[in-house]
């Protein structure tokens, strides 16, 4: 008997589910340090304040009456910014007063910014396709930023010859979260989806490819302190 396409594209968008929502998880060391000292230090609210715009243009961009059938990019997109606002109230409790203020102010341009284009496309585009292409372009851009943004780790590799701060678990699961998606951006094509997930598939590639070349040129250090922060992604 054979499968149908729908079928093929919703244990996909399954398994993409899964691997995003370990993406999601993996921040969850670094909260912890800063609930155990109670204190945010060096580390920086803005991985997780542009995951947040992501997933909420996502949420929009999967509704029915922009795209429909689009229910597990909601789902996980859904997850996603519940984890984003659990990590960034953590931040905002032990963060200073400066800190605070920066999280709130971006957080409100972030919603005044979503609710406007929101309103903006639901008003002037009255076709499923209309509303698609323009949350879509927005979904483009937000998501290809998020991708790319290991690059500057990519950098340090390369410089340092050593993948200690680019953890390997990360970057396969972002390599094969990129690919998960990509191929659920197949059945039926949605350019929406392939090309930011296509690019965090061959960024999550080269990482890996990184990884393989200076995994034996990396100084092995006990108890090293040395981390640095990579921002979850979504579809």
């Amino acid at each position: 008997m054979s499968v149908s396409q729908n079928t093929i594209r919703n244990i996909i968008g399954v398994i993409g589910n899964v691997i995003s929502f370990g993406l999601f998880l993996s921040p969850v060391p670094t909260f912890y340090k800063i609930f155990k000292k109670k204190a945010v230090e060096d580390f920086s609210p803005i991985p997780y304040l542009a995951t947040t715009l992501n997933c909420m243009f996502w949420i929009f961009y999967g509704l029915p009456f922009v795209h429909p059938n689009s229910l597990l990019v909601i789902t996980i997109n859904g997850i996603g910014l519940a984890f984003e606002v659990i990590y960034l109230s953590i931040f905002f409790i032990y963060a200073s007063r400066q800190g605070r203020l920066k999280v709130v102010m971006v957080l409100i341009v972030e919603i005044v910014f979503t609710a406007v284009v929101a309103s903006l496309v639901l008003h002037f585009a009255h076709t499923y396709e209309k509303r698609s292409f323009i949350v879509g372009i927005f979904c483009i851009v937000f998501g290809t930023c998020m991708y790319a943004s290991p690059l500057s780790v990519m950098k340090l590799v390369i410089q340092s010859k050593s993948v200690e701060y680019m953890p390997f678990t990360l970057s396969l699961a972002s390599f094969l979260n990129g690919v998960c998606w990509t191929t659920y951006a197949f059945l039926p094509f949605d350019i929406n989806l392939f090309i930011p997930n296509g690019l965090g598939a061959f960024f999550g590639f080269a990482q890996l490819v990184l990884y393989a070349c200076y995994y034996k040129s990396t100084p092995k250090k006990k108890g090293s302190k040395a981390e640095v922060e990579m921002p979850t992604v979504s579809t």
